[in-house]
Parts: C-alpha cells; sequence; structure tokens
C-alpha cells in the first residue's frame, strides 16, 4: 500500500527564497507547456518532450530532470482531466463548467507543488537534512523536522517522487512510501459502522461519535464567512482562503481520530469493519434548500477513505455493504417499514416490538449484512462438473 509523509522543512530566508523562486519557474515552465499541448493537441509524455523540452530549458532555467518533471505534471494533469470528463465529475457535455474545461488550457498556480525525483532530491536521514536542486543551484543542508515514526517510515519505505509544497509562508515535502500490505486476519465478528450528520459515526456495539461540536463549529465558521463575503475586499479574500483551510483540518482532524478509535477496537477484539456503501448519495437524496449546505459538507467520504487506509495497515478486515433500509429494517425479525423509524433518533419495530437507539440499529443491520458477504465471499468454488 502506498502512504504519504509529510516533513516541515526548515528553511533560511536565502533559502525560502531560492525554493520559492524553483516553485515559480517550475510552474511558469509548466503552464508553457499545457498551453503548447492544448494548442497543438500533444498531451502524450514523448510527444510533448519532443516539443517544449528544448524551450523549458533555454528559456525557462530549468535543468534536464526538473524540465522532464514538468512535462510530466502537465501530461498527469490533462490524463485526470480526461478521466474527468469521461466520469462526469464535470457536468454533462453541454453544461458551462463541462465547456470551459474543454475550450482552455490548464493552468497551473505559482506555487502549486513540484515533483522532484532521486535525481534532483536526496535525502540524508541521519542528519536530518535534504540535497535539492533549485533555480540557484544545487540546495545542500536544508533541515526538516517530522517525527520519529515518520522518519523511521521514511528510511525503510520512501520510494518514487516527493512533492515540494508551499502552504501559509510554511514548506513542506511530501514523500511517497510503498509499504507492504500486512497480512488480513480471519474475522470473529464485524463491527458495523452507521455514518451520518447529527451523529458522525455509530457502531453496532453502541458507541457514538456525535457530530454537534463539527456543526456547530461549521455553523460559526459560515457566518463568519458571510461576514467576510460582504466585506469584497482583499484582505478579505485572504481571511476567507485561511478560514476554509482551517475548518478542512478541523474535519480531518475529528475524522482521523474516529477512525483510529474504530480500528484500533477492531484488531484488539479480532473483529473486521463494515460501513455502509454511500457512493452517489448526493445526487440520489433531494433536500430543502436549507439542508443542502449540511449535506455537502458532510465528510462521509473522507471518513471512509480514513478507516480503508487504518484498517489495510493494521491488517483489519474492511467491507462495504449495501445501505439500503439499514436504519428501517428490524434486525430481529426483518420488519422492514419507514414507520419503524418515526424519529431521526429513535427506532421501534412495528411488528415485534424491539426499540433502542435509531443509528446503533443501523450499525447492527450493517454488521449482519457484513457477516452474510463474508461467509458468500470466503465460500469455496465448487469443482466444475
Amino acid at each position: 500500500m502506498k502512504l504519504v509523509v509529510q516533513v516541515k522543512l526548515l528553511p533560511s530566508p536565502v533559502q525560502a527564497s531560492a525554493l520559492e523562486a524553483t516553485l515559480r519557474a517550475c510552474n511558469r515552465a509548466a503552464t508553457h507547456a499545457s498551453t503548447i499541448a492544448f494548442g497543438t493537441g500533444i498531451k502524450d509524455r514523448n510527444g510533448l518532450h519532443k516539443e517544449v523540452y528544448a524551450d523549458l530549458r533555454t528559456n525557462f532555467g530549468l535543468s534536464a530532470q526538473p524540465a522532464v518533471r514538468a512535462i510530466k505534471k502537465v501530461v498527469d494533469a490533462y490524463t485526470a482531466l480526461k478521466a474527468k470528463l469521461r466520469a462526469g465529475s464535470l457536468g454533462s457535455p453541454n453544461s458551462k463548467r463541462y465547456g470551459k474545461a474543454v475550450s482552455t488550457p490548464i493552468t497551473f498556480r505559482p506555487e502549486a507543488a513540484q515533483p522532484f525525483d532521486d535525481r534532483c532530491l536526496s535525502w540524508q536521514y541521519d542528519a536530518r537534512t535534504v540535497s535539492i536542486w533549485t533555480v540557484s543551484g544545487r540546495m545542500k543542508g536544508l533541515h526538516f523536522a517530522c517525527s520519529p515514526d515518520q522518519l523511521k517510515t521514511l528510511m525503510a519505505h520512501r520510494k518514487g517522487e516527493s512533492d515540494l509544497v508551499q502552504r501559509g509562508g510554511k514548506w513542506y515535502l511530501i514523500a511517497t512510501c510503498d509499504m507492504p500490505d500486512p497480512q488480513t486476519y480471519e474475522p470473529s465478528d464485524w463491527i458495523g459502522v452507521d455514518r451520518g450528520i447529527v451523529n458522525l459515526a455509530t457502531t453496532s456495539d453502541g458507541t457514538n461519535y456525535q457530530g454537534r461540536r463539527l456543526g456547530r463549529y461549521r455553523r460559526w465558521q459560515a457566518r463568519k464567512r458571510a461576514e467576510l463575503q460582504a466585506k469584497q475586499t482583499r484582505s478579505a479574500t485572504r481571511r476567507l482562503s485561511y478560514r476554509t483551510q482551517k475548518e478542512r483540518r478541523h474535519a480531518a482532524q475529528m475524522n482521523h481520530r474516529i477512525s483510529k478509535e474504530i480500528v484500533s477496537v477492531a484488531q484488539r477484539t479480532g473483529r473486521g469493519i463494515a460501513v455502509e456503501e454511500l457512493g452517489g448519495i448526493r445526487e440520489r437524496v433531494r433536500l430543502r434548500r436549507d439542508q443542502r449546505g449540511t449535506l455537502s459538507s458532510w465528510p462521509f467520504h473522507q471518513l471512509g477513505q480514513y478507516l480503508i487506509y487504518k484498517a489495510r495497515r493494521a491488517g483489519v478486515p474492511f467491507l462495504e455493504v449495501d445501505a439500503a433500509y439499514t436504519s428501517q429494517r428490524c434486525p430481529c425479525c426483518g420488519h422492514t417499514e419507514r414507520a419503524n423509524r418515526s424519529h431521526r433518533d429513535h427506532f421501534r419495530c412495528r411488528r415485534c416490538g424491539l426499540a433502542g437507539p435509531a443509528d446503533v440499529v443501523a450499525g447492527v443491520n450493517v454488521r449482519d449484512r457484513a457477516r452474510s458477504a463474508w461467509v458468500f465471499i470466503t465460500m469455496p468454488v465448487p469443482p466444475p462438473s
């Protein structure tokens, strides 16, 4: 499995100026290459290399390997755009968003991340320094900071490119680590996880991770954003960007904490983790206007992704099951009716009288479906007759 490790660079003012100039030069070169690719229709790596390589080296001050990385970044960007168009992520071909995407070349922000491979970036783990190419020459002895666990992971598993990133005036290197998948054990049972808006996650064990604090925080942030948007000044725009990033980090930290705890419980008890398949829920569900912002900012997908990679890293089995009627089905008698859940928080079966917290009941249904699905998955295939 692939993981990324982010380390913080500690450059001097002179080194920071050289890094900023390097990032801007690489992104200017990438934007130029993208314009050529869009105008000529040449978007494969070899063809674009022949078209723009000499120009990037002569007019943008890039050496050989950074020019190659800039070309690959452009090719990857157009490949990603093509995949988005094919998947319908940018709307239908008649939509305004789709038309804008296909009618203009891709541009790169001056501070956009730039990939570096082992030819233009080397790591000295014992000294906690890196040597990196810049437009001012090779910069050696650039210190970085990370935790002991991150350093151990870098030393053992770092492989491939590392991205140079600038955020909020600070510098980071994001390294890719290729780690072997641990052996997944045979689960003794399953933990069903029901994801929601009021309660971010509720397990079949009855553990509830409430989303009230996150909801209050986001409503407060929304009011502050509205106040800043009304000012319509450049400083207000900068503050809006800062608040957006802060809110995103806050939600990510909560999802990390929840997923880490669920995976830890599953690993300790020898069970697997099962969640509902919620792909496409935003397209399927019709909401009132005042509810749309809440659903759009619901971080359920991120929580699912965190559960997947943490479970894989710990060797915990993971399953996604059908989400249909998990909140309306009685896990005792199987009776499914909308009236079973007359209130958001309470469940009461109209047939057998089973009652309890609605989200816990949904988690139990997810667990029961995972049991059935796992039996089917692990069932031996009969030999052909």
